[in-house]
């Protein structure tokens, strides 16, 4: 096992070595001879400005800012499915969604509000769609391509969309409105600081597990699958396993995403299960930067945030001038925002102890 965790890192580091040049390529020499590690500290000013956002925010700002840490969870789940799995899941809105309807259904036929009920339960209704749907696309007797699983994914959020709309026990077109509230005994959790602080403490809890995984062994193949399938493929790993694993991860991420965003919205529609809200997903992951799962997060706040500024400043225009920002980013960066800071090497990470000088090469090095 180690001996083949280290070829993988071998074919890693051989297929990352090539790839920088020019002026990410100074970056990261600068970055390197520094001994700095950027990542974390991009993550701890993310978390810093998340802490003391409700402190000075105004109350409907607040309210926005929740529902943009949601969003980023939804965010994180599809990150983790294309920045390290290389699956492009034009669908993902089917597992965010299917979990928003599952626990709406639950607080109307069956008053089931608890929190320690509905968000497993949303969890495992996106889990169990991401496994059917998984396994389906990516298990079959011959590896599936890219196309082909974007495609699928897509189809299927397509119809959950057309099913939803047509269906009267899910309210048609108008969705399931005015959903109780979430419940922790007694306690009612209602917009505000609280609610904030909960789905915060869900996303940083959400991003440490996907940041351990993807620093683990079974991380470092998804980094050997991102990087070249192919050969992580000859060296003998079940790629297509790894893909259905990885993508069963993300649709359980986004079931709970869908969870929070359904409680906290009051309502679902169809809308959530659709093509538009599973495009929206990847955007805000293009535009922060994928496989780095703080660029989703970041991407997503910047979006939403300049959406909302543009939205109230310039009413008829808006969509363009968003659309025209989000084409220059990924034109000129197409690692996203988070290449300005992060380089390749980073972004890619480190796996196992490096391995000691021996005394002939500390001399070497000296002289």
């Amino acid at each position: 096992m180690l001996k083949s965790m280290s070829v993988v890192r071998e074919a890693i580091d051989a297929d990352v070595g090539d790839e920088p040049d020019g002026a990410m390529a100074e970056s990261e020499a600068r970055q390197a001879a520094s001994g700095r590690k950027v990542l974390p500290i991009v993550e701890g000013l993310v978390l810093l400005a998340a802490l003391i956002a409700p402190l000075v925010l105004q109350d409907y700002l607040t309210v926005f800012a929740t529902r943009v840490i949601i969003l980023a969870l939804f965010a994180l789940s599809f990150d983790l499915v294309w920045g390290y799995a290389g699956i492009m899941s034009f669908g993902q809105a089917l597992f965010f969604g299917s979990a928003g309807y599952g626990v709406a259904l639950l607080a109307r036929d069956l008053d089931i509000t608890n929190i320690f009920l509905v968000l497993p339960a949303g969890t495992i209704i996106g889990l169990t769609f991401a496994l059917l749907l998984g396994g389906f696309l990516l298990l079959g007797r011959h590896p599936s391509s890219v196309i082909f699983v974007a495609l699928g994914t897509l189809t299927g959020s397509y119809a959950a969309d057309r099913l939803a709309r047509g269906w009267y026990y899910l309210g048609g077109q108008n969705g399931i409105p005015s959903i109780s509230p979430m419940t922790l005994g007694s306690y009612e959790f209602s917009e505000g600081s609280v609610f904030y602080y909960l789905t915060l403490g869900i996303l940083v809890v959400a991003y440490l597990l996907c940041r351990f995984l993807v620093r683990s062994q079974f991380g470092l193949a998804l980094a050997g699958l991102r990087e070249n399938e192919q050969r992580i493929a000859f060296f003998g790993y079940k790629a297509q396993h790894l893909k259905a694993i990885v993508f069963a991860v993300g649709g359980s991420i986004a079931g709970l995403a869908g969870s929070l965003y359904a409680f906290h919205e009051g309502f679902v529609w169809p809308n959530m299960v659709g093509v538009v809200v599973s495009t929206q997903v990847v955007l805000y992951v293009l535009f922060g930067g994928s496989g780095t799962l703080i660029g989703a997060v970041i991407g997503t706040v910047i979006i939403e945030g300049v959406s909302f500024w543009l939205s109230d400043n310039y009413r008829d225009i808006w969509p363009i001038i968003l659309g025209v920002l989000l084409l220059f980013v990924i034109l000129f960066r197409p690692l996203g925002l988070i290449s300005f800071v992060l380089g390749e090497r980073e972004r890619v990470g480190s796996f196992g102890a490096k391995p000691k000088e021996t005394e002939k090469e500390k001399r070497n090095a000296a002289s």
